[in-house]
This record gives C-alpha cells, sequence and structure tokens, in this order.
C-alpha cells in the first residue's frame, strides 16, 4: 500500500502528513500535476510478462497520455560484487535531485520504491509499492530511492527516447531526508 510522507524541505525532522489512505494520497498529489492510481496486484509478475499481464492498462495509460515507448525493468538482489557495485551506482545517481525533460511514469508491478517530489517548499515522498502508477510531470525537481537492496518489477512510459535523461541540480537535499530502507522500517515497526 501506497505511502506518503511529507515535510518542509528545511526540515526533515517534522513530518507535515503521513497517510496510506489512497484518496487522501491522490488529493495531495494533484495539487503539483502528479497522476496516482492503483492498478489490480497480479501474482507471478515478472519483468517477461508484465507489459502482457497489464495489457489493457498499458494501452489506457498509452492512449490517454500519447506515449510511444513503453518498456518493463526490473531489479533483483543479488550477493554477486558486480551486480552490488551496479546496483550502488544506480541508487546514487538516481538519489540526486534531477528532472526530466518528459513526464516520469512508472508502474510498480513487483516490489517498492520511493519518489521524493521536491515541490512549493516541501518534499513529499512517494513510497510506491505493488499495484502503484505515479505519473510525476515533466521538470518536476525530485530523485527516486530504490533501497540497499532493489527488488522490483515495473513498466515505464516515455514520449521520446530522451525523456528518461536527468537533469541534474547539484542539490544535496536527498541527503537530508529518510530513505527508503528507513521508510520502510518505520512502516514495518
Amino acid at each position: 500500500m501506497t505511502l506518503l510522507t511529507v515535510w518542509a524541505d528545511e526540515n526533515p525532522d517534522e513530518v507535515l502528513l503521513r497517510t496510506s489512505e489512497p484518496d487522501e494520497v491522490r488529493a495531495e498529489l494533484e495539487r503539483f500535476g502528479v497522476r496516482y492510481e492503483r492498478w489490480p496486484v497480479l501474482p507471478d509478475v515478472t519483468v517477461d510478462n508484465a507489459l502482457d499481464a497489464y495489457r489493457e492498462q498499458v494501452a489506457r495509460v498509452v492512449e490517454t497520455e500519447g506515449y510511444v515507448l513503453v518498456d518493463a525493468m526490473h531489479q533483483t538482489p543479488s550477493d554477486d560484487p558486480e551486480w552490488l557495485a551496479a546496483a550502488a551506482g544506480a541508487r546514487a545517481r538516481f538519489l540526486a535531485e534531477h528532472t526530466h525533460d518528459d513526464d516520469e511514469d512508472r508502474f510498480f508491478a513487483r516490489g517498492a520504491g520511493v519518489f521524493y517530489l521536491h515541490v512549493a517548499g516541501r518534499v513529499h515522498a512517494v513510497l510506491c509499492e505493488a499495484g502503484d502508477l505515479l505519473s510525476v510531470p515533466a521538470n518536476t525537481t525530485h530523485w527516486f530511492d530504490m533501497g540497499t537492496r532493489p527488488d522490483y518489477v515495473s513498466i515505464r512510459f516515455f514520449h521520446d527516447d530522451d525523456g528518461w535523461v536527468g537533469n541534474f541540480t547539484g542539490s544535496e537535499i536527498a541527503k537530508s531526508f529518510p530513505t527508503f530502507d528507513e521508510l520502510m522500517a518505520g512502516r514495518r515497526g
């Protein structure tokens, strides 16, 4: 289930909002043009069958939003040193605050990740889990944390080949807020 946590961007110690109520999450995110949807969670989804399993939902998003490229990608944990090094490098890249010239639409078919949206003087951490579709509008300042042991399958939507390229702000703000691992641990505890 989605978890939305909001802080003032200058005060990561004081939570302004914390909710898992889908209507509250949707209403808060809509204020910034962020689309949030819940799709059914299907069993046994893999990177190889995700697009077929969610064919109807994907077709609807492509039709309504005009996307021309759709793919499925995954991260699966491993103890292989090369995998661990690559995962750490990818995580460090995504943890840097950035924007994209295109919308960033991602559906989580399995697993979880956190999008941190830095808008209107606040940081909105959207912990997305299986069944969550989040559409971050183009040029929205954000970062993404997939955790120290990423494990998810997601479907991504693009308007063009270069839309996913990050435009990094140089800000260190991401270091001030709880990480994916901390948010997940707090949710369990």
